[in-house]
């Protein structure tokens, strides 16, 4: 009886001790993990996003759970950042904090060219942990990423990985290109989009967007915008309720047409009277007496941004500001030419 006690004993003090030993026990990296999600959760929040529907059975209107996803902190004034396809033609929008409290949330800002939207929620600044930000320029492929989000509607979970790549080039919910995406191996599954990929700091720099799979389950291969795209559009969204994009004051052919006749630029249709580009001496289309239409500038390059289609030519406008003025380089009866033109806003 004693030497059975004394074996009971012996097992239940080695099981202690051994569970005492692996809780102990941990890496660098493990530690390090844990800590970056320890205290960044707090900022991560769960968006729902919900829309009109008709009852089919009472033809009635009723607000029906369309999709959700994931989103984080941006200050303490409630700004809440996420993608713009998780609020996409939303009718309600509830944020749900870390301590579960639920909170009703509006449309500050939409940018459907950078996936990206600004949300408010009218919470204590007591609730509200903003995000510290990093620099998405120093990154190098390889170095350590995390990703918080709400895959599947489950709580705050956490997945790592690497930068696999950089430079990347995705398409926006407006089919315009997104470029110098961060390219990781981290799991971005379904409910991951909005929320905040991390350095080994605990530092912003990234937004996760979208995943490239098949299946629509994480393979490896997910997407994020880079934090200094981020910096650069969230302050517009919260002046402008969208990212205010500097004009030359002119129309320009479709993409399509210009492929027809094999024109590697933007022809420019129309010169808007009193515009910069009016002022500047650029030139539209004529037509001839024949009704035949007259090819005139083709936009090549704004300053050292090279101008192949509308999408590169709306990006390059975009680095620049009304006011600003730039070199504009546009082949002319076969010769290339560059004419300065002050940039103003949309009218």
């Amino acid at each position: 009886m004693k030497l059975w006690r004394w074996l009971v004993l012996s097992v239940l003090t080695g099981a202690s001790a051994m569970s005492a030993t692996v809780q102990a026990f941990s890496t660098d990296d493990e530690k390090n993990s844990m800590e970056v999600f320890e205290v960044s959760r707090p900022s991560v929040v769960f968006v729902t996003n919900q829309q009109l529907a008709r009852d089919p059975y009472s033809f009635d209107l009723v607000t029906m759970p369309r999709g959700s996803g994931t989103g984080f902190v941006w200050d303490d004034k409630g700004y809440i950042v996420t993608n713009f396809h998780v609020v996409e033609g939303a009718r309600k929008i509830t944020i749900t904090l870390q301590d579960q409290s639920n909170w009703p949330a509006t449309v500050v800002g939409l940018a459907p060219e950078r996936d990206i939207a600004v949300l408010k929620i009218d919470a204590p600044a007591a609730k509200l942990k903003a995000l510290p930000l990093g620099d998405s320029g120093d990154l190098r492929v390889g170095r350590k990423v995390l990703a918080i989000g709400n895959p599947f509607g489950l709580d705050a979970t956490l997945t790592t990985g690497v930068v696999s790549a950089l430079g990347r080039e995705i398409e926006s919910p407006n089919q315009r290109k997104i470029t110098n995406v961060i390219q990781t191996d981290a799991a971005i599954n379904p409910g991951n989009s909005g929320g905040p990929l991390l350095n080994s700091e605990g530092k912003l720099i990234g937004v996760n967007t979208m995943i490239y799979s098949p299946s629509g389950a994480s393979a490896g291969i997910g997407f994020a915008i880079p934090v200094n795209t981020v910096k650069e559009v969230v302050p517009e969204l919260i002046a402008h309720g969208r990212i205010v994009r500097p004009v030359l004051g002119i129309a320009v052919a479709p993409d399509q047409w210009a492929q027809q006749i094999g024109i590697e630029g933007v022809p420019i249709l129309r010169i808007e009277p009193n515009s910069p580009a009016a002022e500047a001496g650029l030139q539209g289309a004529k037509r001839n007496n024949w009704g035949q239409i007259s090819l005139g500038d083709v936009i090549v390059a704004i300053e050292d941004y090279p101008v192949t289609n509308d999408d590169q030519l709306l990006s390059a406008l975009e680095h620049y500001k009304p006011g600003d003025k730039v070199n504009v380089s546009v082949v002319r009866e076969g010769k290339l030419l560059t004419r300065k033109v002050r940039l103003i806003a949309p009218q």
